[in-house]
């Protein structure tokens, strides 16, 4: 026999806001199927079925009404003590489980695409707890996972937005209460503890997180209230947090004791740190202190992004104690942006650099450029160096460091570097020569000459990207002809050039051929040709639209006779 359930919504309690004038901020609740209790309809060599027949029996337990609410009845009891007996017998079933635990998202889905069996118990258990994307003030998930280990420990991805987002949430669907039900209207001064305890009840019981992204600026629930629990998940990976609050002053109460003992997180290797231009939470005074005290629980770090957005008259963090303190050897990427040092305090930054060997990657911002006379670099700074972005006048000094190795650096992207045409140039192109550079990304340039000069020193380059010109208005709209036939006879000096971002050869064309698009068509066509006949290799050009995510793709050469043909492609910013 079937069981039946009333099918209706849960009894307001007392001091429940009403569902008509309240819109709950999560899925509504769906009819649940019933539940078959006699027990001789479940065959026992089938345990994915007993264990999807218990599934649905216990996630129809909350919807059941008064005093019945969370109990079975004599034949629910006796049915799913049946169906645990077929699941516990099935050894091979158990080892299915335990394997999805170890599969990322791609492979979890092929998994559950296989057979529908497979699909029942991978994608309400597994498959939707991976990602999860949410605000701090949905409860009801936070709610779920806490009352629920098993699911919680599912979770991989978890993502935290800003009250005032408006990107689209990714929670699971068989989240079946809502916040409105978690809430009360008697007690909204001491809501967000509310809200604060679930959320860290609910991530002490994500056993598996790998990674968390924090971007909750307008929140009176603070990352500095809920680091201390997500110490506790010693499976992170990587952290990201979107927070003005970061950077604030740290209070004498929240000081830690240096003599305890600090936890840390084994696995974390990867932290980006980066604040609002405009929002909640900004302080005159920024500081790195709230910044380091994390790091400090993470020695392991290969990659650490600190990007501060300096509102106007607004001050940049100093990164001097930050220099002389943190150290970590496996770290290989280093991102510092908007951020500042005293005159003393490059004597600290240099002791950092050369503190760490391993760095690959440096994107330095820590002006201002007067105060790089006391940057002392000595002989092996940076043997590993690969890419580097920078000022022009830290680029020089780096470049011509030697590198104190047998080998010399692998240096072979440059970025960030503005072209003046003043007697300064001269040593960064002569410093380009030591290396064996293939990417150069220019922050700007005055004239064509100095594109004509930084092109004779980098004779291997397959990625050249100019920047904008500074020293005249910009061209609105494509080059001429002449132009065109110009840069095309300066880039066939670089025969592995490949991308060249920086210059609009392409005239715009709308969806419709009109007759002035038709034309416009004709003279891209013509530039194309002249392109590809003076660079065969050159493949990738700046698109008509210039902050639109496309690019024009110039295809293989045509044969004997065929015109040389272009496409619109989208591309990653």
């Amino acid at each position: 026999m079937l069981a039946t359930r009333a099918k209706q919504p849960a009894a307001a309690s007392p001091g429940t806001r009403d569902a008509s004038t309240t819109v709950p901020r999560t899925r509504a609740r769906r009819p649940l199927r019933a539940v078959e209790t006699n027990v001789a309809s479940y065959d026992r060599k089938d345990p994915f079925a007993a264990f999807n027949a218990l599934r649905k029996l216990l996630a129809s337990l909350p919807s059941m009404i008064g005093g019945c609410r969370f109990k079975m009845s004599e034949e629910e009891q006796k049915l799913s003590m049946h169906l645990l007996t077929i699941a516990d017998d099935c050894r091979a079933f158990h080892w299915v489980i335990a394997f999805t635990s170890y599969l990322d998202v791609r492979d979890l889905l092929a998994l559950a695409l296989s057979c529908k069996r497979m699909h029942d118990v991978i994608f309400p258990r597994h498959y939707e707890y991976r990602v999860i994307r949410c605000k701090i003030s949905n409860i009801a998930i936070w709610s779920h996972l806490a009352g629920n280990r098993a699911l919680a420990a599912n979770v991989r991805h978890l993502e935290i937005l800003d009250e005032r987002s408006t990107e689209s949430i990714l929670i699971p669907s068989d989240v079946l209460i809502t916040d409105t039900e978690l809430e009360s209207s008697d007690d909204e001064l001491v809501m967000h503890d509310k809200q604060g305890q679930l959320f860290m009840s609910a991530l002490s019981k994500m056993a598996s997180l790998g990674v968390f992204v924090w971007s909750c600026n307008h929140s009176l629930i603070s990352l500095h209230s809920i680091w201390p629990t997500l110490l506790k998940c010693h499976s992170l990976k990587s952290v990201e947090i979107n927070d003005n609050l970061v950077f604030g002053p740290v209070n004498e109460e929240h000081s830690t004791n240096s003599t305890k003992r600090k936890p840390i997180l084994p696995k974390l290797s990867s932290v980006l740190v980066r604040s609002f231009k405009k929002g909640f939470g900004h302080n005159k005074n920024p500081e790195l202190t709230r910044v380091s005290e994390m790091l400090h629980h993470c020695p392991n770090l290969e990659e650490l992004d600190i990007h501060y957005n300096a509102e106007m008259g607004f001050v940049k963090p100093q990164a001097d104690d930050f220099s002389l303190y943190e150290r970590w050897p496996n770290l290989r990427t280093l991102t510092l942006t908007h951020l500042t040092c005293a005159l003393d305090g490059f004597e600290a930054a240099s002791s950092f650099l050369l503190a760490h060997p391993n760095i690959e990657v440096p994107h330095l911002d820590v002006g201002p450029r007067a105060n790089l006379a006391a940057l002392t670099l000595t002989s092996g700074f940076l043997p590993r160096l690969r890419e580097l972005k920078c000022s022009k006048e830290l680029a020089c000094m780096i470049m011509t460091c030697p590198s104190g190795a047998s080998a010399p650096r692998p240096l072979e992207t440059i970025k960030g570097v503005s072209l003046t045409g003043q007697q300064r140039d001269h040593e960064f192109l002569d410093g380009l020569r030591r290396y064996t550079i293939k990417r150069i990304e220019l922050a700007g340039y005055s004239e064509l000459e100095d594109i004509r000069k930084l092109v004779d020193c980098v004779p291997n380059a397959a990625w050249l990207d100019i920047g904008k010109k500074s020293s005249a208005e910009t061209h609105k709209g494509p080059v001429a002809i002449s132009s065109v036939v110009d840069w095309a006879n300066l880039l066939t000096h670089l025969p592995d050039l490949s991308v060249f971002h920086g210059v609009r050869f392409f005239y715009e064309v709308s969806d419709g051929l009109s007759m002035s698009d038709r034309s416009r068509i004709k003279k891209n066509d013509e530039v194309a040709s002249v392109i590809a006949w003076k660079c065969p290799n050159l493949r990738r050009l700046d698109h008509w639209d210039e902050h639109a995510d496309k690019v024009i793709v110039l295809l293989k050469e045509p044969k004997d006779g065929e015109k040389i043909k272009w496409e619109i492609r989208r591309i990653k910013l």
